[in-house]
């Protein structure tokens, strides 16, 4: 033997006892705990769900499992949804929310014979400690009450569009910019 084999190699570089050498490690698994609140709005403010809620809690529930995202709680409304979340690190949150709103825009437009879009561009997020889920919790189930969003009515969202073209004056197209350093742009009448 030429002193090259292992066991005669760990008995001359181990300067601790015995008990201090551990096996070592070949995998981790991490502990995280990541919970976000997301709150997404219909397009327009349409309330689209208001006798579909149940359906609504079981699509996005079913998105989120095939997508490995863990769902705490979803409380659907007429108008939006407000979930709470338990992803993994490797997720991100506008990912996450462009798989649920794309996949359950989808399959509501066909269930449901929604027109698209069904949801409005933008969502709310906020990340949730270990200690507030209950409060958060508790938020989601008071909130529309506490707001007084269960008992008001919504008024319609309207697109103004003039019968006849409009034609500006030149009292509409005048105006002044001062604030800007070059004197040829500083004089803007149309």
């Amino acid at each position: 033997m030429d002193g090259s084999g292992p066991a005669l190699h760990l008995k001359m570089i181990q300067p601790y006892s015995p008990p201090m050498y551990l096996t070592p490690f070949t995998s981790l698994a991490w502990a995280y705990q990541l919970h976000y609140y997301l709150c997404f709005r219909t397009h327009r403010r349409r309330s689209l769900f208001s006798s579909r809620l149940a359906q609504l809690t079981e699509l996005v529930s079913e998105i989120c499992a095939r997508h490995d995202y863990h769902l705490l709680e979803c409380q659907p409304h007429p108008e939006q949804i407000r979930c709470l979340l338990s992803l993994q690190p490797a997720h991100r949150i506008s990912d996450v929310m462009q798989t649920i709103k794309t996949n359950s825009s989808r399959e509501c437009s066909q269930q449901f014979d929604l027109a698209k879009p069904v949801w409005a561009h933008g969502f709310l997020a906020k990340s949730v400690g270990r200690m507030r889920i209950s409060a958060v919790r508790k938020y989601l189930e008071q909130q529309s009450k506490h707001q007084g969003y269960d008992s008001r009515v919504l008024p319609p969202v309207y697109r103004y569009r003039a019968s006849q073209p409009v034609a500006l004056l030149a009292a509409h197209a005048s105006f002044e910019l001062n604030h800007l350093n070059n004197p040829q742009l500083q004089l803007g009448v149309f």
